[in-house]
This record gives structure tokens, sequence and C-alpha cells, in this order.
């Protein structure tokens, strides 16, 4: 009987990756299991999911842990709290970790602690049609960190924290696929909700201010995507992303008109 070879897996550096979700039955397995081809291990931080997202993420390979909603920043500091290393992964239930970033970032670690304390890591957005966006209409984010220099703020609405003054940043060049939408409905759905808890949580605009930007910011929302973020590679469905984002930016502008006029 011939001898099977089997490939010994790359070890894994003291990376503790931190997911919040929400009934992400969709895609919860493939990013756990895509997070473990680096991170040592994976918390999901789940705040009250009737679906079947907890299951599947520790059947995949996760620690699951309970906690109710403390707003989009709240809940990653309960992430970061959980996580058993102080160098983090900081994934969303809907981005996948290719290979050769899970390469690149075991890189960093192959002689011991990185050269920074943050990482710039980009996020290409694959659409539900058509290839990734690899090299066009990427965001900017510092998904990988450590703990120690930088935490999450503890804000209802804002995620992503500000990058300490004289902090040096390292860059990653293989981008995180987001694998963002479903499709139209979906993502006009996670536009509307997104620009509620913004108007809300945000600090309030005088309101002359925001009926200017109601009537003329939408041209310069859906120019900001379009034209500076590059949607127009895209093609058509390019342009149909830069005028639903656009809309949705605007739609923050409307919601927090309401608010002050309610004052």
């Amino acid at each position: 009987m011939p001898k099977v070879m089997t490939e010994t897996p790359p070890p894994r550096p003291p990376i503790s990756a931190y997911i919040r979700t929400l009934n992400e039955a969709r895609m919860i397995a493939d990013v756990v299991r895509a997070a473990l081809q680096v991170a040592d291990e994976v918390v999901v931080v789940d705040s009250g999911s009737t679906d079947a997202t907890r299951d599947l993420a520790r059947t995949a390979g996760a620690r699951v842990i309970e906690q109710a909603w403390l707003g989009n920043g709240g809940q990653k500091r309960a992430g970061e709290e959980a996580c058993r290393h102080d160098w983090l992964l900081d994934l969303d239930a809907d981005e996948i970790v290719t290979p050769a970033l899970a390469e690149e970032i075991r890189g960093l670690f192959a002689g011991g602690a990185p050269s920074h304390k943050i990482y710039r890591t980009m996020l290409a957005l694959a659409p539900p049609v058509g290839a990734p966006w690899r090299d066009f209409g990427l965001q900017t984010r510092h998904k990988l960190y450590d703990r120690r220099t930088v935490r999450a703020p503890d804000h209802k609405a804002w995620d992503q924290f500000e990058i300490p003054a004289g902090a040096a940043v390292g860059r990653l060049k293989e981008p995180i696929l987001h694998y963002a939408f479903t499709g139209a409905d979906q993502f006009m759905a996670k536009l509307n909700r997104n620009s509620s808890v913004r108007a809300e949580a945000l600090p309030l605009k005088p309101k002359p201010y925001l009926a200017l930007r109601i009537l003329f910011g939408m041209p310069f929302y859906i120019a900001k995507k379009y034209i500076l973020q590059q949607y127009f590679r895209g093609g058509v469905y390019g342009l149909a992303l830069a005028v639903m984002s656009g809309y949705g930016r605007w739609l923050r502008d409307v919601k927090m008109w309401e608010r002050a006029a309610r004052k």
C-alpha cells in the first residue's frame, strides 16, 4: 500500500481573530475557516443570533461568546477583551482572509514580533456579480494590530480606531475580500440601517448646514465613489453601486436633519 503524504500546515502566529455576529449564517463558517489559516484562535462575539450562526461558527473552529449589543465600537471592545493574544485581527462576518494574505501575515511573525504595532489592511469588494475589485474601489482599514498600542473606540456608531500620535503604521499588500452584500436589495437595507445608526449617534449638525447637504450633497457623494474611488472601472454595476452608496450617505443627512428638527 503506497504511503500517503500529508502536508503539515504552517504554524500559526500568536494572533486572535475576532468577529461580531448577528444572524450571519450565510458566510460565518467560511470566514472562520479562512481566518484560521493565520490566527491561532477565532473568537465570535454573537449578539443574539436566531439562525445557525453560533453552531456553524463552533463547527468551523471558533470559540463563541454571547454578548448583548453594545454598539459598533463597544462590541469590538468586547471581542478584544475575550481574545487570548494581544495581536488581533479584526474581521466582519463577510470578510475572507485569502491564502496570500495569510502567508503575508505569517511572514511578519516569522522572525518574532512584527516591526510595527498597527498594519493597514485594504478591503477589496467582492460583488455578487463579476470578479473581486482588487485594484480599485478599495477601502482602507487597520485590521491587524496590537491591543497594547490601540483599542477599538467605545462608540455606538464608529468602530474604527484613530492612529495614536507618532505611531508608525505598516502596510499589508494583499487585501481582505469583502463579500458585503448579495444584491441590490440587501445593499440598500444595509445602507438604510447604517444611516439610521450614524444619524442618531454622531454629533448633531446645525439644520442650515444639513439643509445645504440635502440640497447639493448627493452628486458629490456619488462622484466621490464613481470617480475618486474609481467605481467607473466596475462598468454598469460600478455606476449602480456608486449611486446607491451616494444615496445612503445622503440619507444620513436627511435623518440627521429630522433629528435636528425634533429638538
